[in-house]
């Protein structure tokens, strides 16, 4: 089995935050690291693309790319507003 190399930081959390993971851990049989690790690639795997959207959303806001009234009234019609 080849190994993939692993980098090790500290992260701060509250000792409310603790008592969750070290129960969840417990629960679940699996290392308060890989349980931390899987929890932050689905929040970066969340993240990212959102963030990314929202900078492309407002660089075609800064260039006046905007919906035209009538666009904008086709989704309220849409959607009965």
């Amino acid at each position: 089995m080849v190994q993939s190399a692993k980098e090790q930081f500290n992260v701060r959390v509250s000792p409310e935050l603790k008592a969750r993971l070290d129960a969840y851990a417990e629960m679940v049989g699996q290392s308060k690291a890989t349980i931390a690790a899987n929890a932050i690639s689905d929040y970066l795997d969340w993240r990212i693309p959102q963030t990314e959207a929202l900078k492309e959303a407002i660089a075609a806001a800064d260039r006046g790319e905007f919906a035209s009234d009538e666009e904008v009234e086709a989704v309220f019609r849409k959607y009965g507003a």
